[in-house]
C-alpha cells in the first residue's frame, strides 16, 4: 500500500511538471529556436521552425603556389614622352620673351605593370600603358632596370608587346580563360608603384563584360573577365592567374565613380591575348578576322519570335557588302547562337570568339532563323574586305623624311574628323623644312582628303615638286593650310 501511495504521487508529480511546462513554452514565452553552427538556419513561422538556407563549411582555398609562380613574372614599366605644350597668350604677354624662347615641349612620364611571357623577354602590357612613349623601361621583380622595345601594339583590344634582352628569366605559361567559371578564385598581380609585385585575390564575378572604353569603336574588341580582385592605378598591364599559376587575363580597367578601387576590376581574356601577342611576334600588326556584320544584344522579345528557347545570341543589324556574312548569305534580324561550335550568348562573347582567327581561316556560324537553327561554313575576311594577311609596312607610310600612321577614333573626336594621318618621327626633308613636327596632322594633300596612310603615298610621288598644297592640325590642335608654287 505504501509503495502504490509513492507511485501514484510520481505520477501526479510528473504530470503536474509537464503541465507546467507545456503552459510555459506554448503561453507564456515562445519557442527559442536554438541553432548551431552547422545546421540547418531556421525562423519562426506561425509557430513552427522552417528551414531557411543551410550553412556550409568553409572550404580554405590555397592561393600561396600561384602567387610564388607569378610575382617574379610581374614587371614594373616606365615611360617617357614629350608633349607639346599649348599657346597662351596670356603667359607669353606676361612673361614675354622668357615664355616665348621656353622649350616648346615638356616631359611626361607614366608607368603601369607587365607581365613576362617567354624566357628570353617578351612581355605583355596594355597599349594605354604605352601609348605615345618615346622611351620604355622595365623595371623586373628584382630591381634590374632594363630599356625595353615596343614590338608592336593594338589599340582595339588594348595590348602592347614588349621585348628586352635578357636570358632564362621566369615567365608565365597561358591558361585557359574560356573554362573560366563564375565564383573562381583569381589573382592579380601588379607592380603599380615601383615596389616588387603586390598580390591581390577575388573571385570571377562576370565574363563577357564590354565596357565602351576602347578607343575604335567599330572594331574594338570588348569582354572583359570581371573579378573583385583589387586594382589600382599603375595595376593596368598586370596578370590575372588562376590557382595553378596560368595565366588567365591582363588586367587593364576598373570601373568606379571616385577613380579609385570600388569592388569591380577588368581583365582582358588570355584567348584574345594570346592570339594578339602571336600575331605582333610573326607579323608587326594584328591580323584582324571579322565576319563583316552590325550586332547588338538580343531582347526577350526578338526571342521570343525566334522561338528561342533563352534570351541568348547575337543579333545581326546589318550586313556588309562583300563581306564574309554576305558571301555565307546572313541576313538582317539572324541571331548568331555558336562560332566555331562553341556557344555565344552576347556580343561581346561573339567578338572574343572571332578575334581567335585570322583572315582566310575558315569557321562554322549556327544562327536562328525564323525559328530555324542553322549552320553555315563562313571564310573571314580582313577589314579591306579580303583574306590578305597585312604587315607593317602597309599600316605606316614615310614620305619626305617624315613617317605617318593612321589616327585613333580617340584622336579624331576633338578635331571632329573623320580621317587624317599624324607624324611619328621627322628626319631630314621637305615637311622638317617646312616645320612640321612629331604629332602634326595631316587631313588633305594637294587638295585630296587623307584617310591613312596609302593616301598619303597616293598623293604626291616621290617628287618634292608634285606637293602643292598640305592642310591639318598642330600638335596643340591649331588650324593650318600651306599651299606651293612650284
Amino acid at each position: 500500500m505504501k509503495a502504490k501511495t509513492i507511485l501514484g504521487g510520481l505520477l501526479m508529480a510528473i504530470a503536474g511538471g509537464a503541465t507546467a511546462l507545456f503552459a510555459y513554452t506554448r503561453i507564456i514565452e515562445k519557442p527559442e529556436i536554438i541553432v548551431s553552427n552547422d545546421s540547418a538556419m531556421t525562423e519562426l513561422h506561425d509557430g513552427r521552425a522552417v528551414l531557411t538556407s543551410y550553412q556550409v563549411p568553409e572550404v580554405q582555398v590555397d592561393l600561396t603556389y600561384a602567387a610564388e609562380k607569378t610575382i617574379h613574372a610581374v614587371v614594373h614599366v616606365r615611360t617617357m614622352s614629350m608633349v607639346v605644350q599649348p599657346e597662351n597668350p596670356f603667359l607669353e604677354w606676361w612673361y614675354g620673351d622668357r615664355y616665348r624662347n621656353a622649350p616648346s615641349e615638356r616631359e611626361q612620364r607614366g608607368f603601369g605593370s607587365g607581365v613576362i611571357i617567354s624566357p628570353d623577354g617578351y612581355i605583355i602590357t596594355n597599349n594605354h600603358v604605352i601609348e605615345a612613349a618615346q622611351n620604355i623601361e622595365v623595371k623586373m621583380n628584382d630591381n634590374r632596370v632594363l630599356p625595353a622595345e615596343l614590338v608592336g601594339r593594338d589599340p582595339t583590344t588594348d595590348i602592347a608587346l614588349l621585348k628586352v634582352e635578357a636570358k632564362n628569366l621566369e615567365y608565365l605559361r597561358y591558361g585557359d580563360s574560356d573554362n573560366l567559371k563564375i565564383g573562381e578564385w583569381v589573382l592579380a598581380v601588379g607592380n603599380p608603384f615601383n615596389f616588387t609585385s603586390t598580390v591581390t585575390a577575388g573571385i570571377v564575378s562576370a565574363k563577357g563584360r564590354n565596357l565602351g572604353i576602347l578607343e575604335d569603336q567599330e572594331y574594338r574588341i570588348e569582354s572583359f573577365i570581371q573579378t573583385d580582385a583589387a586594382l589600382n592605378v599603375g595595376n593596368s598591364g598586370g596578370a590575372l592567374v588562376d590557382t595553378k599559376g596560368l595565366l588567365v587575363g591582363i588586367t587593364s580597367a576598373i570601373y568606379s565613380p571616385s577613380g579609385a578601387y570600388a569592388g569591380n576590376s577588368f581583365a582582358i581574356p588570355v584567348s584574345i591575348v594570346k592570339k594578339v601577342v602571336d600575331d605582333l611576334r610573326q607579323y608587326g600588326e594584328v591580323q584582324r578576322a571579322i565576319i563583316g556584320i552590325g550586332i547588338n544584344e538580343l531582347t526577350s522579345e526578338i526571342a521570343e519570335k525566334q522561338n528561342l528557347k533563352e534570351v541568348k545570341g547575337a543579333l545581326i543589324t546589318k550586313i556588309y557588302d562583300g563581306s564574309a556574312a554576305a558571301d555565307a548569305k546572313l541576313r538582317e534580324n539572324d541571331v548568331i547562337i555558336k562560332i566555331a561550335g562553341i556557344p555565344v550568348a552576347t556580343p561581346s562573347e561573339l567578338q572574343e570568339q572571332v578575334a581567335k582567327y585570322r583572315p582566310g581561316d575558315k569557321i562554322t556560324v549556327t544562327y536562328v532563323r525564323n525559328g530555324k537553327e542553322n549552320t553555315v561554313p563562313v571564310t573571314l575576311k580582313n577589314v579591306a574586305g579580303n583574306t590578305s594577311l597585312v604587315t607593317r609596312d602597309t599600316n605606316t607610310a614615310e614620305v619626305f623624311g617624315a613617317t605617318f600612321e593612321s589616327l585613333s577614333s580617340n584622336e579624331r573626336r576633338p578635331l571632329k574628323i573623320d580621317g587624317g594621318v599624324k607624324i611619328t618621327k621627322v628626319e631630314d626633308g621637305l615637311f622638317r623644312d617646312l616645320g612640321l613636327r612629331r604629332g602634326t596632322i595631316i587631313t588633305f594633300i594637294n587638295g585630296k582628303k587623307v584617310e591613312n596612310t596609302a593616301d598619303v603615298r597616293n598623293a604626291i610621288s616621290s617628287n618634292q615638286r608634285s606637293l602643292k598644297s598640305v592642310e591639318g592640325y598642330t600638335p596643340d590642335g591649331r588650324r593650318f593650310s600651306y599651299s606651293f608654287s612650284n
